[in-house]
């Protein structure tokens, strides 16, 4: 790997002159105010991170080093035949800034399938499981069994200079990319396939070689892995999954101790599980109704239903954005392409007209629009993947590329353990008396 890393390096140490200069000059400037409810309501809108590789804007959605999805779906690099984007050109992306070549995101390709070998005592502690336990367990636990690999965590034993942190943390970073589509189908075939397991094919992209590995050889299948892969693999740094990662690393925690970590906040209802609990929401609601392409009409009341009895409807509604996700659209587009009668996704795209309105109508929700899970759970069922359980442990191998190069650029730019001042409410309201100053 050593072309991709000697780029990073020389971006790394550019990175690092512009920052201590920005620092130099502008580093006492305030960029923003922290209000009471900010700090009771889980820092919301607060700006306390930097992340490089992607920035989340609330009418256009994600873009990656600037750009958004739809130019990413243009720009990136194809496989052989393919229409979709190769997550190894984002990855590429994310870690130089610059969008590669056919040949530069070919090199990536090259580098993880020459790491991808799995050592068995990870699959031996995946198997000392019950059979029952969640599929994001299982992958956490392969996670956790693979960090025995860590070049960061012997390098760090062995008092490597604090400058060189970048290394060890990029290399276990690239291992560890190219490792866990293994792990993930591993785990699927083992739960949901009698154990009956697919060896990878080392002539596939990275996305490819999951869809075979997980028993999915439509050619269609691995163009939706790819686009599933690109699209979900980072939302800036403030998210649940990114900011844990980070937030372990700042600990020098290696990178694999890390990954696991933000993959545990990844599998909350309220993150990662969410895509989960939308497919889970359209197959109760198909079973009440008695029909599988249930009317608009029908639709409407039963989300008056789902709002009436507390609940939300999974799938709408985000904490930054304000029009629908350009990662739902991208799906979208890919079922109306691919699958256009297909009765679910037609449900969801029923479900699209219906929702927003009846949101809106309640005047109290900032955005009734879809994000990128009220989609994907559609379209994986089509090809026959129907074990929802499992959908996350898809969203934690795509986040990898997002949350690994982010940590990279961490230890390369030399961020700090990460410490944000907490209060009490006694504090609180002693200081609101103006009794004390709690916020120096």
């Amino acid at each position: 790997m050593g072309i991709l890393k000697d780029r990073f390096k020389a971006k790394a140490d550019a990175a690092n002159i512009e920052i201590k200069e920005l620092l130099k000059e502008h580093g006492n400037k305030k960029i923003g105010e922290v209000t009471l409810a900010q700090a009771y309501q889980g820092m919301r809108g607060i700006t306390g991170l930097v992340t490089e590789t992607s920035l989340l804007d609330a009418q256009e959605g994600i873009r990656f080093r600037g750009y958004s999805i739809p130019e990413l779906q243009e720009k990136l690099p194809k496989a052989l035949h393919g229409t979709e984007p190769l997550p190894e050109g984002l990855f590429y992306l994310m870690l130089i800034g610059e969008l590669p070549t056919p040949e530069e995101a070919s090199h990536v390709t090259d580098i993880l399938q020459r790491r991808s070998h799995v050592p068995n005592h990870v699959f031996a502690a995946i198997d000392a499981l019950p059979i029952n336990t969640h599929p994001m367990t299982m992958f956490v636990v392969g996670v956790m069994a693979l960090q025995t690999e860590s070049y960061f965590a012997k390098a760090y034993s062995e008092g490597i200079n604090k400058k060189d942190y970048w290394e060890p943390t990029f290399d276990d970073a690239m291992i560890l990319i190219a490792r866990l589509p293994r792990i993930a189908a591993y785990i699927y075939r083992r739960k949901y396939k009698n154990s009956e397991h697919i060896h990878p094919n080392g002539l596939l992209d990275w996305a490819g070689n999951f869809a075979h590995m997980l028993g999915y050889d439509d050619a269609s299948f691995r163009e939706l892995m790819r686009l599933y892969m690109t699209i979900h693999a980072d939302h800036e740094g403030g998210n649940v999954s990114a900011h844990t990662t980070h937030l372990v690393g700042s600990a020098l925690s290696d990178p694999y101790l890390s990954y696991a970590a933000g993959m545990n906040g990844l599998a909350g209802p309220l993150h990662g599980l969410a895509n989960q609990e939308v497919i889970k929401w359209i197959f109760e609601m198909q079973e009440k109704l008695g029909t599988d392409l249930p009317a608009r009409e029908q639709i409407a009341e039963y989300v008056k239903e789902t709002l009436s009895a507390g609940k939300v409807v999974p799938g709408y509604g985000h904490a930054v954005l304000r029009k629908t996700d350009p990662r739902y659209t991208a799906q979208l587009e890919f079922g109306k392409k691919h699958m256009p009668e297909d009765k679910l996704c037609r449900t969801v795209w029923n479900i699209y007209e219906v929702v927003p309105p009846i949101l809106q109508s309640l005047g109290k929700i900032k955005n009734p629009w879809p994000n990128v899970d009220a989609h994907s759970g559609a379209l994986l069922v089509h090809y026959g993947l129907v074990e929802y359980e499992f959908y996350t442990v898809l969203f934690a191998v795509s986040r990898s590329l997002g949350v690994l190069a982010s940590l990279c650029w961490d230890r390369a730019l030399g961020f700090p353990l990460e410490r944000p001042k907490s209060v009490t409410t006694e504090a609180v309201k002693l200081w609101l008396e103006g009794k004390e100053q709690i916020w120096e």
